[in-house]
Parts: structure tokens; C-alpha cells; sequence
């Protein structure tokens, strides 16, 4: 071994050993993503860099960063395409991470975003909430229902922020995102004080929701399903079943297993459970490759068994959060497929 090796090798242990003697020992570790110590110092190595509002012009679409809510540091970046005719639609959207991690500057959501803000002709208001396990559920919840009273304010404010609002059809309205930012979405529409029936939704005016996308919606459950148990997945996949664990032990409430609601939405029986909600149309996007596809057929399943206005897709031959993770052929063809079928969706309705 070279000389230089063994000295990195010691650099390491020396950092291993600082760490822990700081520290504590490691409880809760997500390789190169996050790892939690006893005394819940939470670290986030910066795998993905975070990059600022720019976009090159030829895109079409001009971004900026608001603040939502300065106590709690709730910040949201947005997209609006330069040329339009007419009031757009607008899509609020939460990315993914597990609850734990991630983050509305990530270059990844960034350009995916941006792009489809462009492909849709809809202003996208992409969501940075607080992560567990410092901010722990419903904390997520909680900041999701906050950015719809922001928006809410936006709408009744004459003169506020004119260089996106006045191009803005607050009734034309979608709650969308992947991963944990679908589960986000879905938990916000099931939420009393969100949009559902009754004097929750007339608080909400002049906000009007017209359906919800949900891509790959990060849900569990205790027992595993075919495809968490078995689907073989490529040492990078973005979600294997450890992590999934992972996320949902620093995510969910001390003492709550995968069977909790905000997890299993299946666990009591969602036909009975949402009679009256989810009274608008959902699009589940679906990825073959992901161990969560099983899981999600069964929630679309029992959403027709409720007499819900469901639709789904299937990309075929692509896993988990490919249109943000993967640069492969086949990802890119998949994510312009996913982009149109989202736009046939929002202009459909």
C-alpha cells in the first residue's frame, strides 16, 4: 500500500473516531445521504449540489426563490414560463428524499422542474419543507397545508408579486410530487383544513383544486409486498428496502411502525376510510422497476374499488425517481413520456 493511502486511511479513522467521540455512535445511517448519531446530530453529505434560480433563456421559463413562512424557514422556488397566453394553471410540488432529505435548490429537481413548468405551459411552486428527523411528521404535512395559505394570500393580495400572480389561475390548481413529496401531497388533500368538502374548502377561495399527481408515492406498510420482497435492484438504485425502512423509523412519530396512516393509507381500508374525500382526479405514475410498484398498483386498486376518478401509468424498464436521478437513454425517453402524460392530465380536466 502507498504512502499516501495509508495516510488517507488514518485521515479516516482519525475523522471516524472524531465523529463518534462527539458525537456518539451512529443510530440511523443512509449511505452517502444522511446519517444520525446518538446524540441526534444529523449530518447530510452534499451528494447533489445545490444550485441557485438561474436558468438558461432559451428554456422559456424565468425562476425565483420566496419566502413562505421566515419562522420556520419554509422557502418555495418558482417557475413561470416567459411566454403565455392566457391565466396557466399551477402545480405546487414536493420533491422526494424520504422525508429526510432533499431539497427545492437540488440541481436534479431544479432542471426536471423547469422543464416541466416549459412542457405543461403551468407555474410550478416547488416546496422546500423541513425534513426529519429533527422536524418529524407531520411537520411536512403541516408545511404542504402552510404554502396553500401562503398561495391563499398571494391570490388576495391586489399588487403582490404581479410578475407571476397576474399570469395565475388560482382555480386551476394541482397538488403534485414524487416519492415522499407524493405521499406529501396526498397526506395534505386528506388533511382536514385542505381542500376537502364543506367549509374547508370554501376557507381556501379563491384557491381551487382541480386533481393531484402522484409519482411513485413513497407508502409502506409492515408486511412486504411481491415487489419489495423480491424485485432485484442495481447496487444504485435510488431506493432499496433498507432505506425505505430507514426513512420511515426517523420519519414517522416515536412508536409508530409502517402500519401508521401516514404510511399504510391501506391499513384500515381506504374504499371506507375516504368516502367523502379525495374528491378530485389522481394520476398515479408508477415505475416498473421500483419496489414500490406493487404498493402502488394496490393503492389504485382500492382507489376504483372506491369509485374514485383514478388513472395510472407504467414506465416501463425504469425504477425509482428516474426522471431526476438517471441520465440514461431510456430515463430521458421515459421522463418526456411521464411530462406529456402530466400535461395531457392538467389540460384534460
Amino acid at each position: 500500500m502507498g504512502t499516501r493511502n495509508v495516510k488517507d486511511g488514518l485521515n479516516l479513522i482519525l475523522q471516524i473516531d472524531k465523529d463518534c467521540h462527539q458525537h456518539g455512535a451512529v443510530t440511523e445511517e443512509i449511505d452517502g445521504l444522511i446519517k444520525v448519531y446518538k446524540d441526534e446530530h444529523v449530518e447530510r453529505p452534499k451528494i447533489v449540489p445545490r444550485v441557485t434560480s438561474d436558468l438558461p433563456h432559451e428554456l422559456g421559463v424565468t425562476s425565483r426563490d420566496v419566502v413562505i413562512d421566515k419562522l420556520t424557514n419554509i422557502w418555495a422556488r418558482l417557475y413561470v414560463p416567459i411566454k403565455c397566453h392566457g391565466k396557466l394553471p399551477l402545480l405546487v410540488y414536493f420533491h422526494g428524499g424520504g422525508f429526510c432529505v432533499g431539497s427545492a435548490a437540488w440541481s436534479c429537481y431544479h432542471d426536471f422542474l423547469a422543464r416541466l413548468a416549459a412542457e405543461t405551459s403551468s407555474i410550478i411552486v416547488s416546496v422546500n419543507y423541513r425534513l426529519a428527523p429533527e422536524n418529524p411528521l407531520p411537520a411536512a404535512y403541516d408545511d404542504g397545508i402552510k404554502a396553500l395559505m401562503w398561495l391563499e394570500q398571494q391570490a388576495l393580495s391586489v399588487g403582490a408579486d404581479n410578475w407571476w400572480t397576474s399570469q395565475c389561475n388560482f382555480s386551476n390548481i394541482f397538488l403534485a410530487g414524487d416519492s415522499a413529496g407524493a405521499n406529501i401531497a396526498y397526506n395534505v388533500i386528506t388533511r382536514p383544513g385542505s381542500f376537502n368538502a364543506g367549509q374547508a374548502a370554501a376557507a381556501m377561495k379563491p384557491l381551487s383544486l382541480r386533481g393531484v399527481v402522484l409519482i411513485q408515492p413513497f407508502f409502506g406498510g409492515e408486511a412486504r409486498t411481491s415487489s419489495e420482497k423480491y424485485l432485484v435492484q442495481s447496487p444504485r438504485s435510488a431506493l432499496s428496502l433498507a432505506a425505505s425502512d430507514t426513512y420511515w423509523r426517523l420519519a414517522l412519530p416515536c412508536g409508530s411502525n409502517r402500519d401508521h396512516p401516514w404510511c399504510n393509507p391501506l391499513a384500515k381500508g381506504l374504499d371506507v376510510e375516504l368516502e367523502d374525500l379525495l374528491r378530485f382526479p389522481i394520476m398515479v405514475c408508477i415505475s416498473e422497476m421500483d419496489i414500490l410498484k406493487d404498493r402502488s398498483l394496490e393503492f389504485v386498486a382500492s382507489l376504483e374499488r372506491a369509485g374514485k376518478m383514478v388513472e395510472h401509468v407504467v414506465h416501463k424498464g425504469v425504477g425509482h425517481a428516474f426522471q431526476i436521478l438517471s441520465k440514461s437513454q431510456l430515463s430521458q425517453t421515459r421522463t418526456l413520456e411521464m411530462m406529456s402524460q402530466i400535461k395531457d392530465f392538467i389540460s384534460g380536466i
